[in-house]
């Protein structure tokens, strides 16, 4: 392919992939799944024929963890693993790398883990990725496991590589929109228990740390959120701090 043909080549292939990527982003958006990662992996194995199972490995608190899979299959082979300390999922998340072992039985990178997989499993071959998911507080990788050697080609390498990307946007998307909504949620919680504050402040010329005291007793007693009982101050103007055993 000469330079004029390359030229004219890419914006046909941009174009494949930027309909693919918008396609995946429907598929994610649309999936009955109600945690992302359990959506991504079985994404997964559907777009990828060659995938018997998939799963999503996440590191917390210094330990690896399976957040999703497709089957027990790849749980299992997620927690030979963890167990070893040892494996392409683990590595691909450290080193941030793609790795894809072809005949994990002969793979002398991760010997014992392969032959493991291969005799207790059934497994033959991986694609593991690491999910860019850093800003979101989260870091992961997806796992692919196929049953046949040299299971997955090219195409099923690009594909993964384009659900990986594009997954890890979703799920940092959710993350980002539950934080909005936690916080919305905070912000309209303190407004009320400042306006219950202010409402005690005036029925009862208390200072603000008096009012306040009075809620958080009042939440104590009768075993209710400081702001349920604000609301209940805001509607009424007094707080009942009768401890709830008594009423």
């Amino acid at each position: 392919m000469n330079e004029t043909e390359t030229k004219a080549h890419i914006p046909g292939h941009l174009r494949r992939v930027a309909d693919d990527f918008e396609r995946l982003g429907q598929q994610l958006l649309h999936s009955s799944e109600a945690n992302p990662f359990d959506a991504v992996t079985q994404l997964a194995v559907d777009r990828i024929p060659h995938a018997a199972a998939a799963s999503i490995t996440t590191l917390k608190r210094d330990q690896f963890v399976t957040s999703a899979a497709t089957d027990d299959v790849a749980r299992r082979a997620d927690a030979i693993q963890y167990a070893l300390g040892s494996g392409p999922c683990i590595d691909a998340i450290v080193d941030h790398a793609i790795y894809n072992p072809k005949d994990l039985a002969s793979d002398d990178r991760w010997p014992e883990y392969g032959h493991r997989v291969q005799a207790e499993l059934g497994l033959n071959s991986m694609l593991s990725y690491r999910m860019n998911l850093e800003f979101a507080g989260v870091i992961a990788g997806l796992n692919l496991y196929g049953r046949a050697t040299d299971a997955f080609d090219e195409h099923d390498l690009a594909e993964g590589l384009l659900l990986t990307t594009h997954a890890a946007q979703v799920v940092s998307a959710a993350h980002l929109r539950d934080r909005a909504e936690n916080l919305e949620r905070a912000l309209s919680s303190n407004r009320d228990i400042g306006t219950a504050v202010g409402v005690l402040m005036g029925q009862h010329k208390l200072t603000r740390d008096q009012a306040f005291d009075l809620l958080r007793i009042a939440s104590q007693n009768t075993n209710r959120k400081v702001r349920d009982v604000a609301l209940d101050v805001i509607d009424t103007g007094d707080v009942d701090v009768t401890p709830h055993q008594r009423r």
